[in-house]
C-alpha cells in the first residue's frame, strides 16, 4: 500500500477543487462517468475473483461494489476512494466461512449455511464499524506500527498466492498457508494443462501490461485484456460442457466447474444473513477481525487516496468509516462481502481522471446494469484468469520492493516486518500483527524507553505569541501513545489556527512511525495554510540513512 504522494495534474491547476455535490453533477459528467466505466471494467473481474476466494458466492462482491458505489457518493467525503471488496479482507472472510464448515463446494447445503453465519457475523461486525464511527475513533488508524500493517499486508499477499495458485493450474488443494507453500512444485506437476495455460497467459498478461507505456493498447485495463482473451481460450477449450482429453500420456476433465457460476437471476442471488452462528464463542473472534482489520485498512486507504489526491482535498476519516460501516451493514443483509475504502481501484480512479466522489456511483451502476443484463457472459469467464488477477494482486501486497524499502528504513523494521509476515503466515491476522507490535515494544524497551512513557506522551506546550505555538517532548515519541501525541499537535496548532514548532531535543527515542505521521501531520498543516516544524534532532543517531528512520539520542555520560 503505497502513501507515496504525486505531483499535481495539470489540469488540476486550472480548475477549482471539484466537490461532489448535485449542483455540481453535471459539471463534471463527463469525467466521472469515463473513470467511472473504466474502473468498473477492472473492478467486475476482482469483485468476482475476491468472492470465489473468500468461499462466497461470486456474484457477492459485485453486491458489495454496487452497495459501496451508492453509499459511498451519498455518506462519504472522500470524493475518489472506490468503495468495494478488497484482497486484503479474503483470509478473514475465508476463515470465517472455514469455521462454520465451509467445503469448498463438496456439500453445497454445509456451503449455503456457512455463506449465511457469515452473513450474520458481517451484520455485526458492521454495526461495530458504525460504532467505531460515532464515537469518532478514526483516529484508531494512527496506532498501528507502520512495519507491522505492512507486514500483515505482505502476508496476506503470500497467502493469496499460495491459495490461488492452485485454482489458477486446474488444481484442487486444501491446507494451512505454509502447508499451501511447501506443495506449490507438487501442485505445479498435477496441473491441469489447459486450464494452466488459460491462467499462465492470462498471469503473462497482468506484468506485461504495465511495460506498455504508450498508445492506446497502454491505456486498456489490463483486467479487461484478461477476460477478453480468456473467454475466447475457455470456449475453445469447450469449458462449457464436461469432457476428458488427454496430454502427454496423461488423462484430464474439463468442464463448468472452472467457470464462474453465477445465477440468471440477480435477485434470486439475495441471501439473508442467519444470526444462530452469533451465539459461538468463535463468531465473535471474526466480528472483531471484520472490524479491526477492515476499518484498518480502510482508513489507511483513504489517508492514501488523500496524498494522491490532485486537490489535496482532506477525508473526514470518521464520515468515511461510518460510509463503510452502514455499506457493510447493507451489502450484509442481501448477501454481499465485507467492503473498505479500496486502494488499486481508487487510484485507478484517479489516473483515469476521476473528479468527485459520483465517479464511485457511476461504477457501482455500471456493474448493477452488468449483473442485470449479462450474467450469461460472466458465467464465460474461466476460474483461473480470476485467479491470475489475485495471484498478481497478492504479489503486489508482497513485492520484493516492500522487503528493500522497509529494510532501508532501518534493521529493526525490517525484523518487525517479517516477524510479522511469519507470525501471520503460522497463525492468523490478529495473532500475527499482535506479535509485530509486542516486538516493536519489546525493541523500544531495549533502546532504552521507559515504561511510564509507552502510552502516555511528556509534552509541554508553551505558547510564543499570537499565531505561533512551541511544544516541547521528552522521554519518547513512539506509535504507542502517538494519538494523544498528535491530538495535542491538532489541539495546539490546526484547531487554534497557530503555526507549531515542535522540540525533540529532549527526547530520549523518537520511532520511525513517528516520524512517518509527523511528515504526514506536517502536510495536514500546510494544507490549512499554516506549518509544523520538527525541530531538536540533531544529537539523535538515525538508525539508517532514511529521512524517516527511528532515531536515539546517546546518553551522556557521567563521570
Amino acid at each position: 500500500m503505497s502513501h507515496e504522494a504525486t505531483s499535481v495534474a495539470p489540469e488540476a491547476s486550472l480548475e477549482p477543487t471539484p466537490v461532489g455535490t448535485l449542483a455540481n453533477l453535471p459539471r463534471y459528467l463527463s469525467k466521472d462517468l469515463l473513470s467511472g466505466f473504466l474502473v468498473f471494467l477492472i473492478a467486475l473481474p476482482l469483485c468476482l475473483a475476491i468472492s470465489l476466494a473468500s468461499g462466497y458466492p461470486a456474484i457477492a462482491g459485485i453486491f458489495t461494489a454496487i452497495i459501496g458505489g451508492i453509499i459511498g457518493a451519498c455518506l462519504s467525503n472522500s470524493e475518489l476512494t472506490i468503495k468495494g471488496p478488497a484482497a486484503g479482507l479474503i483470509v478473514i472472510a475465508v476463515g470465517c466461512v472455514t469455521d462454520f464448515g465451509f467445503t469448498g463446494g463438496k456439500d453445497p447445503v454445509a456451503d449455503m449455511q456457512a455463506y449465511r453465519l457469515a452473513l450474520g457475523v458481517g451484520v455485526a461486525a458492521a454495526v461495530l464499524q458504525i460504532g467505531f464511527a460515532l464515537l469518532r475513533t478514526g483516529a484508531l488508524g494512527e496506532f498501528f506500527p507502520t512495519s507491522a500493517v505492512h507486514g500483515m499486508l505482505a502476508a496476506i499477499g503470500v497467502i493469496i498466492i499460495a491459495k490461488q495458485i492452485p485454482i489458477a493450474v486446474g488444481v484442487k488443494a486444501t491446507g494451512e498457508p505454509l502447508e499451501l507453500i511447501r506443495d506449490i512444485p507438487h501442485t505445479l506437476m498435477s496441473m491441469n494443462p489447459e486450464v494452466a495455460l488459460i491462467g499462465l497467459v492470462s498471469l503473462i498478461i497482468l506484468f506485461g501490461k504495465p511495460l506498455i507505456k504508450k498508445g492506446v493498447f497502454a491505456k486498456v485495463p489490463a483486467q479487461l485484456i484478461v477476460v477478453l482473451v480468456a473467454i475466447p481460450m475457455g470456449m475453445a477449450f469447450d469449458l462449457t460442457n464436461e469432457h476428458s482429453y488427454s496430454f502427454a500420456g496423461h488423462d484430464y476433465t474439463l468442464g463448468e466447474r472452472f467457470l464462474v457460476n453465477v445465477p440468471k437471476s440477480m435477485f434470486a442471488a439475495l441471501t439473508r444473513p442467519d444470526y444462530s452462528g452469533l451465539l459461538q464463542p468463535v463468531a465473535w473472534k471474526w466480528v472483531i477481525m471484520y472490524a479491526l482489520i477492515g476499518s484498518l485498512e480502510s482508513l489507511l486507504s483513504a489517508k492514501a487516496v488523500d496524498f494522491l489526491d490532485p486537490w489535496k482535498r482532506k477525508t473526514n476519516l470518521d464520515r468515511d468509516m461510518l460510509a463503510v460501516g452502514v455499506g457493510n451493514l447493507l451489502a450484509a443483509l442481501i448477501g454481499g462481502l465485507p467492503m473498505i475504502s479500496e486502494i488499486v481501484r481508487s487510484r485507478a480512479n484517479i489516473d483515469n481522471g476521476g473528479r468527485t466522489r459520483f465517479a464511485n456511483l457511476y461504477h457501482g451502476l455500471f456493474l448493477l446494469v452488468c449483473v442485470a443484463l449479462l450474467p450469461v457472459v460472466i458465467h464465460r469467464i474461466p476460474l483461473a484468469a480470476l485467479a491470475a488477477m489475485l495471484i498478481y494482486t497478492g504479489f503486489r501486497l508482497a513485492h520484493p520492493s516492500e522487503f528493500m524499502s522497509v529494510y532501508k528504513v532501518g534493521p529493526e523494521q525490517f525484523l518487525i516486518f517479517v516477524t510479522t509476515i511469519v507470525a501471520v503466515l503460522a497463525t492468523d491476522l490478529l495473532v500475527g500483527i499482535a506479535i509485530g507490535i509486542g516486538l516493536k515494544i519489546c525493541l523500544h524497551l531495549y533502546n532504552g524507553v521507559p515504561m511510564r512513557s509507552l502510552f502516555k506522551p511528556y509534552l509541554q506546550i508553551l505558547d510564543d505569541g499570537e499565531n505561533h505555538c512551541r511544544i516541547v517532548a521528552s522521554e519518547a515519541a513512539i506509535f504507542s501513545h502517538w494519538i494523544l501525541f498528535r491530538r495535542h499537535l491538532v489541539m495546539a496548532g490546526l484547531e487554534r489556527h497557530k503555526n507549531v514548532q515542535l522540540d525533540l531535543s529532549e527526547t530520549h527515542f523518537v520511532d520511525h512511525t513517528v516520524m512517518e505521521k509527523l511528515h504526514e501531520l506536517e502536510q495536514d498543516f500546510k494544507r490549512e495554510g499554516l506549518t509544523l516544524e520538527v525541530v531538536g534532532l540533531e544529537n539523535h543517531q538515525p538508525f539508517s540513512r532514511h529521512p524517516h528512520s527511528a532515531r536515539k539520542r546517546p546518553r551522556m555520560s557521567t563521570t
